[in-house]
């Protein structure tokens, strides 16, 4: 590293976004950061070091109405957007409306990554010269100097800027420590899938003991990753490098940029492994233990307090206020109690949660669904998950029909299903305005590991008590009871198949984790889209008349999944202006 080297934040910094996403670079002056700046021999409390790391946290995803001012959701077959006219980003993402160079920057963000993992690099370059003073004490207890901490938690955003990467692109250049300059050759290949699994892991197990422990973290950096965070992570990784779409499914056979070129069913029990490592994890004991949070909504409201939300792995902060309720809550309110409905969630997610036993309907002995009733005697999740015509909330019984007071026909927009999305917002039921709440966009949480957790160990050695007993768990916290009824628990049936068992997993991820961002992923490594998509899209048609209300499913949007849209394309200008840069497959 050159002394008096200016880091330059133009688009040079995301070095193989240098043309790609001219919308995302920053314009810092050049002479107000240089090396010497950053990383003073002076600065004991390295506050230039700390505020530059911070600028990499702000690259973090807060997903809520994160695309284009919508869910990643909206994207997928359980929600639409309430704007069918206007084609917002996530309906092209739906329809297949981009190309290599149409493309829809709100998701694809391939140098917004790359600005960050430059970022990341030129960091730790420097970091090691600062003399902090102040210490803090890392997962295995140790006291050691604060720029450790920070250097530990710059390297762990770069493996999340590479894992999302990796889920969107398959596999892409590892450009390890190295900080280019303008003048360097740029035109890496990419890396194989392999490759960067292999590096993203590494990396991980490497920092994992050098960032802090859930049992250890204070207020101040509550945000800051943590060694679960790490686990959490590789967990995740490990469980998508095991799935079809890259584990003997792929786009492409032999392509191994877009994949495993063959299958082997150990990465399976490798993902397993790691998810159980997190949940037998000697951090996890005492009253700092990561389990569930009593009320799933809670999980999403409070992140100061790692005591009283237990659940919390990783997150990003929030503000304090109402955009959440805003932006989603049901049309029909004015003034503070306003909602814009723009999540408008699938009657295929409403189909996809069981009766209050466990059992799905048509299945309980002691809940009769009903289509003239058709929200009753649900599993609890549904009701802190989605509003729908009769939902209580802001202490209204809501008329979600079109042309009823939630849903009036004579608006600019209104909800072709007749749903609007509840979860991630306030406890508003009862209330007679919104007020400001925290609301924090949480990436890992401990539902999630039991879920990898289940779905891992399934497909390595089938469905063991483990399996059954990471099911009960969440079950059991949404609210269903245990059962009489010999031969099930919690409303799952005793000795299923692998592949019921697999199939009851991946419903379990759909309803615990709706909103999350992981069922547009969920549906792609499972290798599914283009099954579920050759369905129409769903809503719910309700109808008053004559004080009797009528529920009709109905057609709301058709889908044509392609193949190829199980991955993003490469930026074309990337490929264009990069002889080694290889398209994904059925792209131009």
């Amino acid at each position: 590293m050159k002394a008096n080297k200016y880091i330059f934040l133009l688009s040079a910094a995301s070095v193989l976004g240098l043309t790609a996403c001219m919308d995302n670079y920053e314009t810092l002056p050049a002479d107000e950061f240089t090396t010497e700046y950053l990383f003073s021999t002076t600065d004991s409390l390295g506050t230039q070091a700390r505020q530059y790391l911070n600028t990499i946290y702000d690259i973090l995803e807060n997903g809520h109405n994160r695309v284009g001012g919508y869910y990643l959701d909206s994207s997928t077959d359980d929600a639409i957007s309430i704007d069918m006219d206007g084609e917002p980003d996530v309906l092209r993402i739906a329809t297949g409306q981009y190309t290599a160079s149409n493309r829809v920057s709100s998701d694809m963000r391939w140098g917004e990554y790359y600005t960050g993992i430059r970022k990341v690099n030129i960091l730790i370059s420097g970091i090691d010269s600062v003399p902090y003073r102040a210490t803090y004490r890392n997962a295995l207890g140790q006291t050691r100097p604060l720029g450790v901490s920070f250097k530990a938690e710059a390297r762990f955003l770069r493996a999340w800027f590479y894992f999302q990467l990796l889920r969107r692109y398959g596999g892409v250049p590892l450009v390890g420590d190295k900080v280019f300059d303008l003048d360097d050759d740029m035109e890496l290949p990419r890396n194989t899938f392999a490759e960067c699994v292999d590096y993203i892991v590494n990396e991980l197990n490497d920092i994992q003991d050098s960032l802090r422990s859930v049992s250890t973290i204070s207020s101040e950096f509550a945000h800051a990753p943590t060694k679960q965070a790490c686990q959490a992570l590789k967990s995740r990784l490990l469980l998508y490098a095991a799935s079809p779409l890259f584990n003997g499914h792929t786009l492409e056979s032999g392509n191994a940029l877009v994949g495993y070129p063959s299958y082997d069913p150990n990465r399976w029990k490798l993902a397993a492994d790691a998810a159980r490592e997190l949940i037998e994890g000697a951090g996890h004991k005492g009253k700092d233990s990561l389990t569930l949070t009593e009320d799933v909504r809670d999980v999403f409201l409070n992140f100061y307090d790692y005591g009283a939300n237990p659940e919390l792995i990783f997150f990003r902060q929030g503000g304090n206020g109402t955009n959440v309720e805003n932006q989603n809550g049901p049309l029909g309110f004015t003034g503070s109690r306003m909602g814009n409905g723009r999540t408008c969630p699938t009657q295929n997610l409403v189909d996809a949660f069981p009766m209050a036993d466990g059992r799905m309907r048509g299945d309980s002995p002691t809940y009769q669904y009903s289509d003239d009733n058709p929200y009753a005697n649900r599993d609890p999740r549904l009701d802190k998950t989605i509003l729908h015509n009769g939902s209580q909330w802001l202490g209204t019984t809501l008329a979600t029909w079109q042309g009823g007071t939630n849903n009036p026909a004579n608006g600019a927009d209104y909800s072709l299903t007749s749903y609007f999305m509840c979860k991630f917002m306030g406890k508003f039921q009862n209330a007679s305005e919104y007020s400001s709440v925290l609301h924090a966009w949480v990436m890992f949480r401990y539902a999630e590991i039991l879920l990898n957790f289940a779905e891992a160990e399934n497909e390595s050695v089938g469905p063991t008590a483990e399996v059954y007993d990471a099911l009960y768990t969440l079950r059991a916290r949404a609210g269903i009871k245990r059962g009489s009824v010999a031969g099930y628990r919690y409303g799952l049936k005793q000795d299923m198949t692998q592949d019921e068992m697999r199939e009851v997993i991946r419903n379990e991820r759909r309803i615990e984790l709706a909103f999350e961002e992981h069922r547009f992923y969920d549906i792609r490594r499972w290798r599914i889209a283009e099954q579920l998509f050759s369905q129409p899209l769903q809503g719910m048609q309700v109808v008053e008349s004559q004080g009797m209300t009528t529920y009709t499913r109905i057609d709301v949007l058709k889908v044509n999944f392609e193949a190829r849209n199980n991955l993003y394309p490469i930026p074309y200008s990337e490929v264009n202006k990069n002889r080694n840069m290889v398209q994904n497959p059925n792209w131009k």
